[in-house]
Order: structure tokens, then C-alpha cells, then sequence
């Protein structure tokens, strides 16, 4: 929190399943006051786990959260696939599991690295101003370009068939059901994602975040509590210490003359966190600076 009960900072919730990110949002809102709000990455209503929620000046630097990568806890479910890829969709065709999980393994092998992913016919994708599942519920098809994502992470957890848990981690933009799918192609078979919890984003660990339900049974100031501060958010970026003047000149929109090494920094004048600058090596840039 800030003066004048002003709430400024960063909430890690632990969403259910069931609620939209947006539902979950609006709660996290109205227990902290009504704030200006925003969540930085959204998770299907299906899926559970970690969500980031950014408060007042926060949510000016919602998008390093958004950017970030991200990890997974997943159950794929071999043998059945569904119009949606997941658990939510209708069964539309079925396959043997004929496969050990030595051919599982080293299958999943084969998606770790840069890859293209078709986007899902229910995405939140737009097209024309509408989203690909506005298309999808029409029963109208539309061209879904591939587009390049990364696994770093896909190890195998526990296999008991039809079902594999696997440990993703990946980049912005991944879908885990896609994932899901086309390992089970190349198992010469089919695939959904069954159950989906985010465990990790940013630096953050889903151990971290607190339950709405917890949320509820706390007072004014253990909500405070579990606030992170606005600067949370970019701990990927290095700390730069200023002076007072050079803070004022970056707030008046003057390039003040600096001595650090290019690249973007996390700004820290006397009174605290700036924002975030860019320096060319001979002077820095404000990017973008909290109120």
C-alpha cells in the first residue's frame, strides 16, 4: 500500500479452477478497495495456479510479468482427442495408447527447443477484431499461421496410462494443449490436456501465492502484507542507483548524462524505485516511470 490508501504493488493468486482470470481480477479488486488493477497472464478457466495481479503503479510494468517465461504442471490424457484440446471439449476421435514410456520420453525429447505451435481453433487469437473461438463456436474456419515458440523444459513426471504428467516450461505464448496434441501425434496416437496448474512465472513460484479464499478471510493490513512491491516484477533487469538530480531531469523528460553500460536498468533515485531507463552509455532514457 501507498499514502492515501492508494494500493500499489504486486499480488500472486492462486486461481482455482473454475473462474476466468478476469473473474478472479475483479475479486482480488474489490477485497483490496476497488484499485486500479490488471492480471499479468491470463490462465483458461479450466487451468489453475500461479497469476500474477498488479495493483495502481504496477500494473505500468505488468508487461515484463506478461513477456516472461513461463512453468507448468500438466496432465496429458493419451488416446482421446477433443474439439478444444482440452478437457472442456467434445471427444472426436480415439486411438490405442500402444506406447511405453521409453517412446514417451523420447518423444517428448523431440519438442524441447525452438518450435511452431498452430495457435488452437479457441484461442483468445484475434482476427478481424473477433477471437479464433468466436470462428470456432460459428463453425467457421480460419488460417492459423504456425508461430515459433520455446521449450526449455518438458520432463516427464509420472506416466500411468492413458495419463503423463509432465514438468513445461516455456515461452510467452506457448499453449500446453497444443503441446499436448501434437506429442500425441508423434506417438502415432492422439492427445488432450487434461489438467493444466501455471507453478512458476517471472522468478515466482506458485508456493508464493495466496488463495482467494485466504485473501477473504484476511484484515486491511495482512492483505498489505502479502502485496509484493511494484519493483518485483523486474528482478530480470540490473538495479541502477541515481542522484536526485539526475532522477528529476529523467522526470522532467530530459536525457541526463550517465555513465552506464548500455542496456535497460531498474531504476533507484533517493525516494526509492524510479521505473525502468535505458542507457546508450552516455545518457539514460526513461522507458517508463512510476507516478
Amino acid at each position: 500500500m501507498s499514502e492515501h490508501g492508494r494500493v500499489d504493488g504486486i499480488l500472486l493468486v492462486d486461481k482455482p479452477v473454475g473462474p476466468s482470470s478476469n473473474a478472479v481480477l475483479q475479486q482480488a479488486r474489490r477485497l483490496f478497495g476497488g484499485a486500479k488493477a490488471g492480471h499479468a497472464g491470463t490462465l483458461d478457466p479450466l487451468a489453475s495456479g500461479l497469476l500474477p495481479v498488479c495493483f495502481g503503479e504496477a500494473t505500468k510494468f505488468a508487461q515484463a510479468l506478461i513477456d516472461a517465461p513461463k512453468r507448468y504442471r500438466a496432465t496429458i490424457r493419451f488416446g482421446t482427442a477433443t474439439t478444444t484440446g482440452d478437457a472442456e471439449g467434445d471427444v472426436v476421435a480415439s486411438a490405442p495408447v500402444a506406447f511405453d514410456e521409453a517412446a514417451l520420453t523420447a518423444a517428448m525429447a523431440g519438442f524441447v527447443g525452438a518450435i511452431r505451435q498452430r495457435p488452437p481453433r479457441y484461442a483468445a487469437l484475434k482476427r478481424d477484431g473477433k477471437p479464433y473461438y468466436h470462428y470456432a463456436r460459428a463453425g467457421v474456419e480460419i488460417e492459423r499461421s504456425p508461430r515459433e515458440v520455446r521449450i526449455d523444459v518438458f520432463q516427464l513426471i509420472d506416466f500411468a496410462p492413458p495419463d503423463a504428467i509432465v514438468d513445461v516450461g516455456c515461452s510467452k505464448g506457448t499453449y500446453v494443449r497444443v503441446l499436448a496434441e501434437d506429442l500425441g501425434v508423434s506417438l502415432q496416437g492422439c492427445a488432450h490436456l487434461a489438467v493444466l496448474r501455471r507453478t512458476g512465472t517471472a522468478g515466482f513460484s506458485i508456493d508464493e501465492a495466496v488463495t482467494l479464499d485466504a485473501l477473504q478471510r484476511m484484515d486491511g493490513a495482512e492483505r498489505a502484507r502479502v502485496l509484493l512491491p511494484i519493483d518485483a516484477a523486474l528482478s530480470a533487469l540490473p538495479a541502477l542507483a541515481i542522484d536526485a538530480e539526475t532522477a528529476t531531469a529523467l522526470r522532467n523528460g530530459r536525457r541526463p548524462a550517465h555513465a552506464a553500460a548500455s542496456g535497460r536498468y531498474r531504476a533507484y533515485g533517493p525516494d526509492g524505485f524510479l521505473g525502468v531507463v535505458e542507457s546508450t552509455g552516455d545518457v539514460l532514457v526513461a522507458t517508463r516511470l512510476t507516478a
